[in-house]
């Protein structure tokens, strides 16, 4: 057993901390229905339901999330 020093105590987490998993979730659930859009357009003759374009539209609100969250978590120069 050696005796190295702890590392230090994280501090509370801020809210813009959880801004990035939420971005990344709701940029996947986006793609992943634009996917099942091209896929039913491809398996079958059926138009896709409007449910499908709707969280297809997830993809752009989540990229945004992620950009605000680059430009919020970003440091100035000094």
């Amino acid at each position: 057993m050696t005796n190295s020093p702890q590392p230090p105590a994280r501090g509370p987490r801020r809210t813009g901390d959880r801004l990035l998993p939420v971005a990344g979730v709701l940029f996947g659930i986006g793609i992943l229905a634009v996917i099942a859009i091209f896929v039913t357009s491809v398996v079958s003759d059926e138009a896709p339901g409007l449910w499908l374009y709707l969280l297809a539209m997830l993809a752009p609100v989540g990229f945004l999330l992620a950009i605000v969250f680059a430009l919020w978590s970003g440091r100035r120069a000094r």
